[in-house]
């Protein structure tokens, strides 16, 4: 019994195996005619195809077909999230776990460093001028701040800032100090004149011009009408972005009055109000409309902006503070995206007594060019958000500085009187220039000075007394004489501030004469103000390749800083010491942003 069923069941095996081989086996051609069809390659996918039979195995071959159903290869993929540091930032997709011995290795795309897009506008140092070729200089002030934090961001995540970033003025006057004896001449400001040597040059002296606008508590500010404007596009995905942009906004509202309005308005693909005007002690709600936004999708940074302001005149306060706050990467890729129609229309909207101020945020993406040219032409201010600290500053401890203009459209001026200064360099500043007849002007726009703020303005001098200057002598023209009682009397130059009062069309002119006994021979008796902002001042120079600044180094700048502190309660000077000492290691390394990422400039 056992043996017949053996035998039954090897006789179906048989059969099995037949019926196998007819059906794998293809129908045979002879040799000689054999041809083989061509694989065209399928777009985008990659085909792996069954492996041919050795000509032992069989004695006549098919032309080989395409598969009905090809074989997807996985391919490696990775995403780059700017937002994290950039060696760390690749991250494989789950498309590498299913990849299969299949794949061919040598057609594996291999992940490329991440490209950082930031933007930031090139200009060149400010020239030495000769006094008797140009004996004047004029130039619209500058309150922001957002350069200085924007490098401190770069320099603690561990390469120096490329040049374009570094805007020496606004390193200068990311710190406050203490103009005490000042003229105000009846404005809304005073202003203080000092003469010392220059630290970085013996032959050289510094002409440092300080304005303090006077201080306004919070409690005498006038009723504020605030628009946020946030961008919720993909590129804000990250905590150092919406995150970080969400705690600082709330900072600010928690200072707000019932008498205050606050208003959301959000813009990605397309743009939308999250929160009507609401009163600013209302805080569950704002906080509330605030925690519900997140990111995703295109950047209309165009369509945001018309909506804000069109936000902004229904909430209108006469007599108060109307104020769009845009707060972004910059980054806009669809909409307006043509800059100079943007400008147009904050332009055109400033005339209506509504200003737009900007707040940046996040790496890699970061549009500083744009952010800056915003805030100018809004008659706002720009600042830069790395850390929940920097909003405290921003926000709350210099509330009413970047809330409430005091004094709009301020000019400076100063002539030089080539019987005493051979040459002058405006340091910083190189994108305020403004023309001579430009002073003169009211339709000309310039600088916004807010409550409590410190603008400081430094010129580089060489002196007519006998030393050799940057340019040499001309040989074959001779150099104009100068006559009269002003040009031989003992003023070194002269200079002109012109503002207005907020709302006001035409400007009022303050003079002073700055005079040659003003000169602080030893630099060491120059004002706590005068040393430590003429480091800050060797420092941005420095990082942006240090043209005028010979061998003053690192070294010299902690050293002149040190001796300069001075009264420090937020400790941000002391801050930029321990930021000095690390720009230097990274400089001793040869860490650069060149280094450390692909950097390009658009």
């Amino acid at each position: 019994m056992l043996k017949q069923l053996l035998t039954l069941v090897y006789t179906l095996l048989l059969v099995v195996l037949a019926g196998c081989m007819q059906t794998d086996v293809p129908e045979q051609t002879p040799p000689q005619t054999q041809q083989k069809e061509r694989i065209e390659p399928i777009p985008e996918v990659d085909v792996v195809s069954r492996e041919e039979q050795p000509a032992k195995a069989i004695k006549k071959q098919q032309p080989v077909e395409r598969l009905k159903e090809p074989v997807v290869r996985p391919r490696l993929h990775a995403e780059y999230d700017m937002s994290a540091d950039y060696s760390s930032a690749v991250t494989a997709s789950p498309a590498f776990n299913g990849y299969t011995a299949h794949s061919r290795p040598d057609s594996i795309r291999h992940a490329s460093e991440p490209v950082n897009r930031e933007n930031y506008a090139h200009y060149t140092d400010n020239p030495v001028k000769l006094v008797t070729e140009e004996p004047v200089s004029t130039f619209s002030i500058d309150v922001d701040t957002g350069a200085y934090a924007n490098a401190r961001r770069m320099i603690n995540s561990g390469h120096l800032p490329p040049q374009d970033a570094v805007r020496v003025e606004e390193f200068i006057n990311y710190f406050s100090y203490d103009y005490k004896n000042g003229d105000d001449q009846g404005s809304p400001f005073i202003v203080a004149r000092e003469l010392a040597p220059a630290p970085w040059h013996d032959d050289k002296y510094l002409l440092h011009i300080g304005i303090k606008a006077q201080d306004i508590t919070q409690e005498h500010m006038p009723n504020a009408n605030l628009v946020f404007l946030v961008d919720v596009s993909g590129s804000m995905k990250s905590a150092n972005k919406l995150g970080l942009l969400k705690s600082s906004l709330k900072l600010l509202t928690k200072r707000l009055s019932k008498d205050d309005r606050v208003s959301l308005v959000v813009y990605a693909g397309a743009s939308g109000v999250v929160l009507s005007p609401t009163p600013g002690n209302e805080t569950a709600t704002i906080d509330h409309a605030l925690e519900q936004l997140t990111a995703g999708g295109s950047t209309n940074g165009g369509a945001g902006i018309k909506l804000a302001y069109s936000i902004a005149e229904q909430a209108f306060i006469d007599g108060g503070i109307n104020r769009v706050i845009l707060a972004t990467d910059g980054d806009f890729n669809v909409g307006t995206v043509n800059h100079e129609q943007l400008i147009d229309l904050i332009e055109q909207k400033r005339q209506t007594g509504i200003s737009l101020s900007t707040l940046g945020f996040g790496r890699g993406n970061y549009n500083d060019h744009l952010m800056e040219q915003l805030a100018d032409k809004g008659n706002g201010n720009y600042a830069y958000i790395d850390t929940l600290n920097e909003a405290q500053k921003v926000l709350v401890d210099e509330m009413t500085s970047t809330l409430m203009t005091v004094a709009s459209d301020v000019k400076l001026q100063v002539e030089f009187n080539p019987q005493h200064v051979k040459e002058y360099r405006l340091v910083g500043f190189e994108n305020r220039h403004l023309n001579r007849e430009d002073f003169n002007n009211d339709n000309v726009d310039a600088g916004e000075i807010g409550a409590g703020h410190t603008v400081t303005a430094i010129y580089e001098l060489t002196l007519n007394n006998g030393k050799a200057g940057y340019v040499d002598p001309l040989r074959y023209q001779q150099e104009p004489v100068t006559t009269g009682t002003v040009a031989s009397s003992d003023e070194l130059a002269f200079l002109k501030v012109r503002y207005k009062q907020p709302g006001a069309n035409s400007s009022r002119l303050l003079t002073w004469p700055i005079r040659r006994t003003e000169i602080q021979q030893d630099i060491n008796m120059a004002s706590v103000n005068f040393r430590f902002a003429a480091a800050v001042a060797g420092f941005a120079q420095q990082l942006r390749g240090g043209k005028y600044t010979g061998e003053f180094g690192y070294k010299d700048i902690l050293e002149l800083a040190r001796g300069a502190r001075g009264d420090d309660p937020f400790g941000y000077r002391g801050e930029f010491l321990s930021l000095v000492n690390l720009a230097q290691s990274l400089s001793l390394s040869g860490t650069s942003q060149l280094d450390s990422i692909n950097y390009s400039q658009r």
